[in-house]
């Protein structure tokens, strides 16, 4: 019998090459056809190792998925940032490798940021996802979340909609 140990960590400025690289293929692979690809690529490019290593030694609330020594994915979260909306806290990204995705990690990465939201008194929870993610969208609602806003969002020349899904 082979085990494979699953563990949710707070992430470490070692794990910043490994998060970069979830990133770009969850991205890619989460957006393609839905954000423009020119600006997808931007976007991607934006969010390197650097960039996680930096936000990790700043002190973002940031998690990280290890599947047997692998990084399989990434939460983010704090503070709602939009104070209009009535939510304490907000998950601000939630991202597997593809590979990863459809095997229940991506609800215990949500558990584990909803846990750690509520242990700093965030009891209500924000989150944001594009309109045309279906994936993204059946995600938070199998979850239970109710949608309490629709805006838009700007990628170039292009506008997509975008959906907040709130949890109490």
């Amino acid at each position: 019998m082979v085990e494979k140990v699953i563990t949710i960590r707070g992430a470490k400025a070692g794990d910043a090459d490994a998060i970069a690289a979830v990133h770009d293929a969850a991205w890619r692979d989460a957006y393609r056809g839905i954000i423009p690809g020119r600006e997808l690529e931007r976007m991607v490019a934006r969010r390197g190792p650097r960039w996680w290593r930096t936000a990790i030694l700043r002190g973002t609330r940031l998690s990280v998925l290890d599947f047997d020594d692998l990084i399989a994915g990434y939460v983010s979260y704090g503070r709602n940032r939009v104070p209009s909306l009535p939510f304490g806290g907000e998950i601000f990204e939630i991202y597997l490798a593809p590979e990863f995705q459809g095997l229940g990690f991506g609800k215990r990465l949500f558990k584990a940021a909803r846990r750690d939201l509520a242990d700093h008194g965030y009891m209500s929870v924000l989150v944001w996802a594009l309109a045309d993610n279906d994936r993204a969208l059946g995600f938070y609602e199998r979850l239970g979340g109710r949608v309490v806003r629709r805006a838009e969002e700007r990628f170039g020349d292009e506008v997509r909609g975008r959906v907040a899904f709130g949890f109490s």
